[in-house]
Order: C-alpha cells, then sequence, then structure tokens
C-alpha cells in the first residue's frame, strides 16, 4: 500500500492511510513527512509542538475539543474510536460528526474549528498529535459534552464514570455555546 491522503466531506478534514513495514522484528512507518504529504494535497501544518496521550485502559473518552489549531494526529500504538464534530458555526457542515477508527496505519489532519474526540478500544493506546501553536495557560476554545444528545456520538464501548477527566465531564451541551439558529 502507498502512502494516501483522502480528504474528508469536512472541509479541513483528512484521512491519512501510512505505508508500515514489518517484518519478524515488529514494524516501521513514516507517520509523518511534510514534503510527501504535501504534494498528495495535504495543508501545510508547520508543527511547533508534539503532544502525546497515553490511555491506560479500554473505554477512556477524551474530547470533544476544537482547539485553535490545526492537528496531525496519530495513534502510535493500540486503537481509537476518532469523532471529529465541524464546530465552525459558519460551515456548511456545522455539527456534523464523523468517525474513524484509527490505528498505527492512519493518521487524521484535523483543521481548527473541528472538534475532536476519541475512545480507546483496545487495552491501553498511545494517542500523539502535533499542532502548530503553543498552548497557552488561559487560552479558550469550544469544548462539548461527550454525550451531547445533538451529536448523537454512538461510542462503541460504554463510557464509565472514570473514563472521562472531570475537566470533559463539566463540557457544555452544544446548545449552550451555539445559537440555536443554526441547529
Amino acid at each position: 500500500m502507498n502512502l494516501t491522503v483522502t480528504p474528508a466531506d469536512l472541509k479541513g478534514l483528512y484521512l491519512i492511510n501510512l505505508v508500515v513495514h514489518e517484518d519478524s522484528r515488529g514494524s516501521f512507518r513514516e507517520a509523518f513527512h511534510a514534503q510527501n504529504l504535501e504534494a498528495l494535497g495535504l495543508p501545510r501544518l508547520n508543527p511547533v509542538q508534539w503532544n502525546i496521550s497515553e490511555n491506560l485502559r479500554r473505554g477512556i473518552v477524551r474530547g470533544i475539543h476544537a482547539e485553535p489549531w490545526d492537528k496531525y494526529a496519530h495513534v502510535i500504538t493500540g486503537e481509537v474510536f476518532a469523532v471529529i464534530v465541524d464546530l465552525r458555526p459558519d460551515s456548511i457542515t456545522f455539527k456534523q460528526v464523523r468517525t474513524f477508527t484509527l490505528d498505527e496505519t492512519k493518521a487524521l489532519f484535523i483543521s481548527r474549528g473541528l472538534g475532536n474526540a476519541y475512545q480507546v478500544l483496545s487495552n491501553g493506546a498511545v494517542y500523539g498529535y502535533l499542532v502548530n501553536a503553543h498552548w497557552q495557560p488561559g487560552i479558550s476554545y469550544p469544548s462539548i459534552a461527550y454525550n451531547d444528545p445533538t451529536l448523537a456520538i454512538n461510542w462503541p464501548l460504554p463510557v464509565g464514570p472514570d473514563d472521562v477527566s472531570e475537566k470533559d465531564k463539566q463540557n457544555p451541551r452544544l446548545s449552550e455555546i451555539f445559537s440555536l439558529q443554526k441547529m
């Protein structure tokens, strides 16, 4: 399989199928190569920060956050159910949800304004992502409740009380942040 970049039907969202080379020792993959990805139509990222989220068990949910930066997300090990929500009120796909199962063979390019979340499907997962702006204390951006009834996300695993951070449990519903006119 060759490296491929497939635009999704939410503007600024791309699925990347990576080339994984395996042998008896394990595997090798080039998870991010700016020049090759740009040649295939991916926007330039210019990463300034690399974040890694280690998740110790199945069922953990992180998000839904629409940070003010572009993100290139890749599962380093394990498997996750990724959820992308268009949280751009001026977009024709506002509040639409797309889902993907990600493992070591796939990555997502997520443009700013798209909310992103994931649930861990494997017995642990390491989720890494490059961003093109630095996190700063006090920065604000839309964060939506993972169980918002308007979005009706069908999480593949039951979500237990210890599977979501206290911060994410406090995230408001979509209707509490955005005018109901577009909903």
